[in-house]
């Protein structure tokens, strides 16, 4: 099992750029595949980016490609997101999640953060 903590949310003015962090707890991080997502007001749950466990394969959403970029560091147990040019559009609670299952395989990710509000004022 693994618990997953995001953090690095808040408000930026559009064209701005935030870095996201979630940390896993456990020694078994590396086995898992990670990603992020994110749900807007109103809105469903959409992917935004997922990572697999050596870091040396992602997959992003059209909406963020170009924009957005994923990696880890499998020795500190944390997953990133860095997002640059950022719109009010991107504005949304993000959540990272994890699963032992590829990124390829479009499965259920099993386990969960919190999740960190990110705000992008026009």
């Amino acid at each position: 099992q693994v618990q997953l903590v995001e953090s690095g949310g808040g408000l930026v003015q559009a064209g701005g750029s935030l870095r996201l962090s979630c940390a896993a707890s456990g020694r078994t991080f590396s086995s898992y595949y990670m990603g992020w997502f994110r749900q807007a007001p109103g809105k469903e749950r959409e992917f935004v980016a997922a990572i697999t466990r050596s870091g040396g394969g992602t997959l992003y959403a059209d909406s963020v490609k170009g924009r957005f970029t994923i990696s880890r560091d499998n020795a500190k147990n944390t997953v990133y997101l860095e997002m640059n040019s950022l719109k009010p559009e991107d504005t949304a609670i993000y959540y990272c999640a994890a699963k032992l299952e590829s990124i390829y395989n479009p499965s259920e990710y099993d386990y969960w953060g919190q999740g960190t509000q990110v705000t992008v004022s026009s």
